[in-house]
């Protein structure tokens, strides 16, 4: 009976780490959005349902251990396959990701989540068949179903934590896939000997064999074959993917809709949203020289694309980067020359960091995007009242917001919940992206300021250029304030619901051809 139990916690503690797993598999290729979400657990919900269903009839019908740990066994060694036979449609979904190819992504998508039907509905027949072989008599039936559900569930809550704080990131998502799978044969023939001896156990002895020679021999092939590609890793957060593309090195996460940093030897002019975080201080009252930025926080540091701009532009600042992602730091400080001695990396959640930082900020900018999504809790008035608390008299906030080309609803809102925070606010569209950034500055302000600082700073022969044609940018691609009375609170910011709307009507509009 002892054996029963670790078999189901061993059980619930691998169809756990499955939907993990699966989510980091799928993120690589598909991005890691909630309707991605949603999509696996739905799904291994239904094969659970299933599972439950079929492991309840079998159990009756054939109410023996070895059948039980037969089927456990089939279902941890096809849970270990599934990265295995999934690597090829997932090559083909991160090139139609690239290409936009949408017809190929779904289908791929889908062929992807099927996979998983055969070893989750085997899985989930175990509680059900556990109880079956456990119930003795019926006047215990009740202390014994609640005992191996309680154990499953256990289980379960172990195998929610190890694939994502220890296994991926210390061994990667097939091989976390393998381990999972590994043990839980090696548990469901421990449990065949114990029931019938060791011949029960021959006739599937070769699983372990070769989740062990696929751990050694295929694990280890690069998760994707992108062009320029130089390096790729997983973390606990994401699919970590650097590229180099004609002397530019590009910063990729996950799906790779987005480059998240950029970084050249010689250039720092990059025609994206990074340098007109700049332009932020330059809305306060003429003349305003570079001089009186004194220090900087970046919400969403990636590799530091903006903090070595503003190096450049502003002096050895003291700078505050905020990452919640370690190993990102760590690749921004090998492959993209993030060592400025006057940045400081912080791996803590934006939100957090700034509240618990004792310093007040010339700039505070917010570019934490997981793409699709901006955190909802970075764009709440309780977030923004956070921010202008920890601005200097003449600071700026400025944000990276993302649109498509006909619904600026989430820029709507932001305006209108930052405007009940500062009282001037400014929106410009960065050509050629679906990006938009959003300037809030702690004075009231004008856009006349604007124009008269880009003036003066063109008189002085000791600016950078990089400022001058992000001011200049911003002047030119400036967009009307929406005037919006929505307003995102801690207790209310449907951000991702916005997001989520924003890109089914864009995808099912048909023409994917603006987002090339």
């Amino acid at each position: 009976m002892r054996y029963l139990y670790f078999a189901v916690f061993a059980s619930g503690m691998t169809t756990l780490a499955i939907e993990l797993s699966a989510s980091h598999l799928l993120g690589a290729s598909f991005g890691t959005s909630n309707l991605v979400w949603a999509s696996i657990i739905g799904l291994i919900l239904i094969y659970l349902t299933v599972g439950y269903f079929l492991g309840g009839k079998v159990a009756d019908r054939s109410p023996n251990p070895r059948t039980m740990y037969t089927v456990m066994a089939w279902g941890a060694f096809t849970s270990g396959l599934v990265p295995v036979v999934a690597q090829p449609v997932l090559r083909l979904a991160s090139n139609a990701f690239d290409e936009l190819q949408m017809g190929v992504l779904f289908g791929s998508f889908t062929a992807v989540l099927v996979l998983f039907s055969l070893p989750v509905t085997l899985l989930g027949t175990i509680s059900p068949f556990a109880i079956r072989l456990a119930i003795q008599d019926t006047q215990s039936a009740g202390v014994i179903s609640g005992r191996i559900y309680a154990i499953s569930t256990l289980g379960s809550f172990v195998g929610t934590f190890l694939p994502s704080l220890v296994t991926i990131p210390l061994l990667g998502t097939r091989r976390t896939f393998l381990v999972f799978s590994a043990f839980l044969v090696i548990t469901a023939l421990g449990g065949l000997w114990r029931s019938v001896g060791w011949r029960g156990v021959l006739h599937l002895s070769w699983m372990p064999v070769i989740l062990v020679l696929l751990g050694i021999f295929w694990a280890n092939r690069p998760i994707k074959t992108t062009q320029g590609q130089i390096y790729e890793t997983e973390s606990a957060y994401n699919y970590i993917q650097v590229l180099e593309k004609d002397g530019y090195r590009l910063l990729r996460l996950n799906e790779g809709q987005g480059i998240h940093s950029i970084w050249h030897p010689t250039q720092l002019a990059y025609g994206g949203p990074w340098e007109q975080f700049l332009v932020a201080p330059f809305f306060n009252a003429p003349d305003f020289n570079p001089e009186r930025v004194k220090s900087m926080a970046i919400l969403g540091l990636a590799a530091g694309t903006t903090a070595r701009q503003a190096t450049a532009v502003f002096g050895p600042i003291p700078i505050d980067g905020f990452e919640i992602d370690p190993k990102i730091i760590e690749v921004g400080r090998e492959y993209f020359d993030m060592n400025l001695p006057n940045l400081i990396a912080i791996a803590q959640d934006g939100r957090v960091g700034l509240a618990h930082s004792p310093r007040r900020y010339s700039i505070i900018g917010v570019d934490a995007y997981r793409p699709p999504y901006i955190p909802w809790h970075l764009t709440t008035q309780e977030f923004f009242q956070e921010v202008r608390d920890h601005l200097t008299e003449d600071g700026a906030l400025v944000i990276n917001v993302g649109r498509s080309p006909t619904d600026r609803r989430l820029i709507d809102g932001l305006v209108g919940t930052i405007r009940m925070v500062f009282p001037s606010v400014y929106v410009m569209d960065v050509p050629y992206t679906f990006n938009s950034i959003i300037y809030a500055t702690a004075q009231p302000s004008t856009i006349d300021n604007l124009y008269a600082n880009w003036l003066y700073l063109k008189t002085r022969p000791d600016v950078h250029p990089l400022l001058l044609s992000a001011i200049e940018l911003a002047i030119v691609y400036k967009q009307p304030t929406p005037q919006d009375n929505i307003v995102y609170t801690d207790d209310l910011a449907p951000v991702e619901w916005v997001t989520n709307s924003m890109i089914l009507s864009f995808v099912f509009a048909g023409d994917m051809s603006e987002l090339r």
